[in-house]
């Protein structure tokens, strides 16, 4: 008995809190938040409830924190896929498809896409102030900036935000259907059209601005 309680004072506070994420990661993705209670967590990470609030300002706190290690996860997986290519635009494709698998695994699903927004009320919280945003905005400078085009700061922040907004929506629609291969499908398919289009323009025109004067006159011809 004493050489368990000793076993226990002695495990470093990282491992404990790292048995923590782990456990909470693992009953917020097969119960849901609403459904996990804290003794559930300690039970099952097997330390005192005075250990996990140490490392965190309860419920709410233990999620955000699960939260983000999820979404760093994601993060480090889609870098490592795209950091091998040296084309930008063969990157962005290579990290789009990483992500549509991703989007399909059960603690992404749940606790990104589904929880989220309901337990940290995501849609109030600026698109930088995601971990994924830095990935997205490196891959939008990389390509747009890949020939000749010279574009100011704001705009490749607002491209940023709205390809940001576009692959989180994509994913979702992935992730919540009930045809998930075929949703899938559908969606690379139409990022791919983007995706090359945005290149085909970008390799013809010397700048933006020829770009946007060739496009309106296209769009607006009878």
């Amino acid at each position: 008995m004493d050489s368990q309680i000793s076993g226990r004072l002695r495990t470093p506070p990282s491992a404990t809190k790292e048995d923590l994420l782990r456990v909470a990661r693992e009953l917020f993705t097969t119960r849901g938040y609403a459904a996990t209670s804290l003794d559930s967590i300690v039970a099952e990470a097997h330390v005192t409830k005075g250990a996990l609030y140490h490392h965190f300002d309860g419920k709410p706190g233990l999620f955000a924190a699960v939260h983000h290690h999820v979404e760093n996860d994601a993060v480090r997986r889609i870098d490592a896929v795209v950091d091998v290519e040296d084309d930008p635009w063969v990157a962005v494709s290579a990290g789009m498809q990483a992500f549509l698998e991703i989007v399909c695994e059960p603690s992404y699903r749940r606790i990104i896409l589904e929880e989220g927004p309901v337990v940290l009320g995501l849609s109030g919280v600026r698109p930088d102030e995601r971990s994924a945003f830095t990935t997205v905005s490196r891959l939008v400078r990389a390509t747009l900036t890949a020939g000749e085009w010279q574009l100011p700061e704001e705009l490749l922040e607002t491209f940023s935000r709205i390809m940001f907004g576009a692959m989180n929506s994509a994913g979702a629609a992935v992730a919540n259907s009930r045809e998930e291969e075929l949703e899938r499908a559908r969606v690379e398919t139409s990022l791919r059209l983007l995706i090359g289009a945005l290149r085909q323009i970008s390799s013809q025109h010397p700048s933006l601005d020829a770009a946007v004067a060739t496009l309106t006159s296209l769009t607006s011809q009878p």
